[in-house]
Parts: C-alpha cells; sequence; structure tokens
C-alpha cells in the first residue's frame, strides 16, 4: 500500500538529490509521492531531480518556493500532501534501506502511535558516525515534549521519524530562525502525538560547517530584510495538476 508522503526540501543541492533520492528507492512499494519544493535554486536541482526519479520510477511531484528557508519550504509541502504518512528528509541525506517499511510496521504494532522514531547516525567530513537509538520517551504527549525541550531524550533528526498526516494538522515549522525550527516542531507534535520508537537504523543526515555557519550568518538577514522574498509556492510547468 502506497501511503507515504516523503518531504524533502531543497536549495541548490543538484550534486546531492540523486544519492538521497537513490536512498528511498528501496522504500517505492509505500511511497505514494515525492514532493521536492525546490526552494530558490540556481543550478538545476529541480531537472536533476526529475530526472532521477523517472529513472527510478519514484513518484515526484516539485514544488517551486521562494522561501530561502528549509521550515518554511517543508510547510508548503505539508499543506499539500496526500498520503496519510508524512516521512520528511532534507536533501543532502541518506535514507537506510527498510527503515521506512520498519517505522511503518511499527505503526501497525502500535495502531495507537501517530508518530514513530528510528535510530539515525551523522556523517561528518566523510566519516560515518554511530546510530544513535531513540529513548527515555514515554507514553505522555506532554512530558515526553517536556523531556525533549529539557534535552533529556534523544533528539530526533529529520528523516529518523515517520508521523500521520492527521497528528500535523496544522502544525507547522517555525520559520526565519537559524536554528531549532525542527526542535519546536518536533516537541509541539509530540504534544499532540502518542509516540513509539524502533531500534532500527532509519538515516543518515550528512553534517556540515558551512552549511551551519550560513544560516546562523547569512540567511536570517536575507530572511529578516524589509525586501526578502515571501515564502509562496511558485507556479512551474514541471510540476502537474493535483487531483
Amino acid at each position: 500500500m502506497k501511503s507515504v508522503s516523503v518531504i524533502i526540501p531543497a536549495h541548490n543541492a543538484a550534486a546531492t538529490i540523486a544519492g538521497t533520492l537513490a536512498s528511498l528507492r528501496s522504500e517505492a512499494a509505500v511511497i505514494g509521492e515525492v514532493l521536492l519544493v525546490d526552494d530558490a535554486s540556481s543550478d538545476g536541482t529541480a531537472a536533476v531531480a526529475e530526472d532521477v526519479a523517472a529513472r527510478l520510477a519514484l513518484p515526484l511531484r516539485v514544488i517551486a518556493s521562494s522561501c530561502r528557508d528549509a521550515g518554511g519550504a517543508r510547510n508548503l509541502a505539508l499543506a499539500q500532501a496526500d498520503c496519510p504518512w508524512i516521512y520528511m528528509i532534507d536533501a543532502d541525506d541518506l535514507h537506510v534501506e527498510g527503515g521506512l517499511r520498519s517505522l511503518l510496521s511499527r505503526s501497525d504494532a502500535q495502531p495507537r502511535a501517530e508518530m514513530v522514531v528510528g535510530a539515525f547516525r551523522r556523517r561528518t567530513k566523510g566519516e560515518h558516525h554511530q546510530f544513535k537509538l531513540p529513548y527515555g520517551y514515554t507514553a505522555t504527549g506532554i512530558a515526553n515534549a517536556s523531556a525533549y525541550l529539557e534535552g533529556q531524550v534523544r533528539s530526533i533528526a529529520v528523516g529518523s521519524a515517520l508521523v500521520s498526516r492527521r497528528a500535523v494538522g496544522e502544525t507547522r515549522f517555525p520559520i526565519a530562525l537559524a536554528y531549532d525550527e525542527d526542535t519546536l516542531f518536533w516537541a509541539r507534535l509530540m504534544c499532540q502525538a502518542p509516540l513509539a520508537v524502533i531500534t532500527q537504523p532509519v538515516m543518515t543526515y550528512f553534517v556540515s560547517a558551512e552549511r551551519s555557519d550560513d544560516r546562523f550568518t547569512i540567511k536570517p538577514a536575507q530572511r529578516s530584510s524589509p525586501g526578502a522574498t515571501p515564502c509562496v509556492n511558485l507556479p512551474t510547468a514541471a510540476s502537474p495538476s493535483r487531483h
């Protein structure tokens, strides 16, 4: 059953998006749509993604945006996702084969769970670190959110969690923040979504000091400047109409 909407925000990710999409190929049986938010790219990211998705038979839809903000780009896709489950991963990270199916299997085993969190690892300067297992979570949403904000439970990486579209509802990522928009999104979601965990590896994410510095020193100024372009869904001939 194709039950998952995959959301990928991408800004100038032509060099990495092929690897990210290829890492999702093994999960094609459960992926109903891949929503790539091409956020003001100037390097042909969308064209590369469309070519790769066609060869991998992945159901890609490109959403052109002018957010210049990963959280804002994800928000656009969240508003358009059609499948009952949502999985988010960044355009330079890698999904681990079988991870998505493991997350879905746990949701079947625990029908009340509307958020399932798995293991992840970092990749820094080409070196893979050990997988980090989720720990410290309970069955109480408010307790999970409080512990999460206090750093008492394992953090969630974008790409290590599966969430139900029903639980997400109108919850969105805060925008124009240099850091921690992910933390605030997950904490808010935990308050309303019963949570389950798995120990299976789900994804590897790329840690880039240059990208972090860029977000902290350059992008906030661009996003908060009086002339900054608003976060909008731009029309594009490459994006098919929705039914």
